[in-house]
């Protein structure tokens, strides 16, 4: 009875959580309707402050409560680590094999939108797999990777936005088309309940594993971003961003042990 009434109460919080996740997919339309100046910079900060959430997520939650629960840094974790690198550099080249360096026309057409939003789709699907398997290990991780996912939804979906706009849809048709791709995320959740309800194994590998990913998109995608601004002035509030990023991770994990 009490493991049932647990389950329901990470079941509703999973569930509001990848719905929070989902509903950052409307934030791309901001921009275009507040006409923010200096966006890049705007841009850049948020980058910074998801590259410091992912790191904090993945060093101060996601790998301690993997290996306190299995008693150490085993092998397998290391090797879950590593399949997320990888598993994340896969998806990454296959969502972009088609790349092409003939501009777009009439004559060449190129199907970003779908492009995007298959990918899109694909990362959502996994971002709900992740959050369930951090509410399953604990509220603080579900919580930790929640912020993490978040905020570096944010700097995503308004790129994802410019790109659904750029390749023709209408601000509507966009919102429309990439909400319902984040909504994949609900998907990747419920799976990652049903099947972490019944193996205990699956937190226990899954947990590292979405570590790897944080720390190939943090890495790989994110960071190579920053390089591309060398003010010095820029590189303090990115430097700063990144800190209050990882600020954040700690602040959260602080906070949890006092309680």
């Amino acid at each position: 009875m009490v493991y049932r009434i647990f389950m329901m109460n990470i079941v509703i919080i999973t569930i509001l959580s990848v719905l929070v996740v989902s509903l950052v997919s409307l934030v791309g339309v901001v921009p275009l309707i507040l006409r923010w100046k200096n966006m890049d910079k705007i841009l850049l900060f948020l980058v910074s402050l998801s590259v410091g959430s992912l790191f904090g997520g993945a060093f101060l939650h996601l790998l301690p409560e993997v290996v306190e629960k299995s008693g150490g840094m085993t092998f397998s974790i290391s090797l879950s680590v590593l399949g997320g690198l990888l598993f994340f550099f896969i998806i990454e080249k296959g969502i972009h094999w088609r790349h092409c360096h003939i501009p777009t026309s009439e004559q060449h057409p190129h199907h970003l939108a779908a492009m995007n939003l298959i990918g899109d789709g694909i990362h959502n699907f996994i971002d709900g797999l992740v959050l369930s398997a951090g509410y399953l290990a604990g509220v603080e991780v579900g919580l930790a990777t929640t912020i993490a996912v978040v905020v570096h939804e944010v700097p995503q979906e308004i790129g994802d936005f410019g790109v659904l706009i750029y390749s023709g849809l209408s601000k509507t048709k966009a919102l429309f088309f990439n909400f319902l791709s984040a909504l994949l995320a609900v998907a990747g959740a419920v799976t990652g309940l049903i099947i972490g309800s019944s193996s205990e194994q699956f937190t226990l590998y899954l947990l590292p594993f979405a570590a790897g990913g944080f720390l190939y998109i943090a890495g790989s995608d994110l960071i190579p971003e920053l390089h591309k601004e060398c003010n010095p002035k820029d590189i303090f509030w990115q430097f700063f961003a990144l800190i209050l990023g990882i600020g954040l991770m700690l602040l959260l994990k602080i906070v949890f042990e006092s309680v």
